[in-house]
């Protein structure tokens, strides 16, 4: 099976962009810039951050996809709610009581879609599930 091994958001202004992620991620990137900003995640998933100009073939406005960040408690869930509103994310959803657990979600200044839940009973299950089968 393919290694999901990237992710890469298309955004107007790389600069600004990598400032933000910078401070949201707590990271440097490990690679920088004009057009193009990487960051390395702990969990070896790379985030790369491309100019949509400069993209090709040629890149449509965002909104299929959403970034989710997995949260140890809901202590953390609301210190990272107060931390993301800080930054200046809009909150789109405020901290909800959903399926899959305690979650909220804001939008970055291109219109990306992050997600931060706390997984609940059915999220831990299906977890445990997929370490069982080896994924």
């Amino acid at each position: 099976m393919p290694n999901l091994s990237f992710i890469l958001a298309y955004v107007d202004d790389v600069a600004s962009s990598t400032a933000l992620y910078g401070k949201l991620l707590d990271l440097e990137p490990v690679e920088s810039s004009a057009n193009f900003a990487m960051f390395a995640m702990p969990n070896h998933v790379m985030l790369g951050l491309w100019a949509r100009q400069d993209v090709e073939p040629a890149a449509n406005k965002p909104g299929g996809i959403e970034l989710a960040f997995a949260m140890e408690s809901e202590a953390a869930l609301q210190k990272a709610l107060a931390q993301w509103k800080a930054l200046g994310l809009a909150v789109i959803q405020p901290p909800t009581k959903m399926d899959f657990g305690l979650t909220f979600t804001v939008t970055d200044p291109d219109g990306h879609r992050l997600r931060a839940f706390v997984p609940g009973e059915m999220a831990v299950h299906s977890q445990a599930e997929l370490a069982r089968a080896g994924a």
